[in-house]
């Protein structure tokens, strides 16, 4: 019997990409995003199919920077799934918060900075800067490092992080309050020498006010959050 060869499959290049994305659409998602917040450049692809490309491509740290350049909310997602964060330069990392306009993106941005090289020198940049987004990429890369490498943020860092969410969480602008929020429930979730201190930051702290649009979405309560999971990380790790 002759053996069966394998083909090998050839890498999607940026138009095929763009091709899938546009016929995966759909005006349903499109009208769904946008009450979230998205802006009008997007193709209404759902997270699952994101998801199926993100799995079909793997890592393609050239396209991820390609697809970025788009402009398209969806490629730029897709872009965050498939990149390489250790290929990520600083200069990368400012141009891609800098261009996200909605709080998805930044989400999604955040969690790939997560994982590169300069994750908590990006957070400490941008946790003082002015524009909402930037303000919320810094706290939901603090949240990512945190929730994935619980040790890869010094102590000192962390506590001063839980004094900056409370002395300026209620002034901070919205999406910022919201990410801040998460990263509080993520500290007291993931360190447990921090855990005391960030349920007792989060009692003081209160309702977080946090304008989800017209949508469904609430806003957890920290503290009971933080309980809640860190009793659920525990039991699964047989603590």
């Amino acid at each position: 019997m002759t053996p069966t060869t394998a083909v090998a499959t050839r890498p999607l290049n940026c138009s095929q990409v763009l091709k899938q994305l546009k016929a995966m659409g759909t005006a349903q998602n499109r009208k769904v995003y946008a009450r979230h917040g998205a802006p009008p450049e997007m193709l209404g692809v759902s997270y699952a199919n994101l998801g199926k490309l993100n799995k079909q491509i793997k890592t393609d740290h050239n396209l991820a920077i390609q697809l970025w350049e788009t402009g398209l909310l969806d490629a730029q997602i897709l872009a965050t799934m498939i990149c390489d964060p250790e290929l990520l330069k600083k200069s990368d990392c400012d141009r891609w918060v800098k261009d996200s306009t909605c709080y998805q993106l930044t989400g999604a941005v955040a969690g790939a900075i997560a994982r590169s090289p300069h994750a908590v020198s990006r957070y400490e940049k941008w946790r003082k800067a002015k524009p909402e987004f930037t303000q919320t990429a810094a706290w939901s890369t603090l949240a990512g490092i945190v929730k994935h490498n619980p040790e890869a943020v010094n102590k000192p860092i962390l506590k001063e992080a839980i004094n900056r969410i409370e002395t300026t969480i209620h002034t901070a602008p919205n999406r910022a309050r919201e990410s801040m929020n998460t990263c509080l429930i993520c500290i007291g979730t993931y360190r447990d020498d921090l855990r005391k201190a960030a349920i007792a930051t989060a009692i003081r702290i209160g309702n977080v006010d946090v304008d989800h649009g017209e949508t469904g979405c609430k806003t957890p309560d920290a503290a009971s959050y933080i309980e809640k999971s860190a009793a659920h990380l525990a039991k699964k790790s047989g603590k």
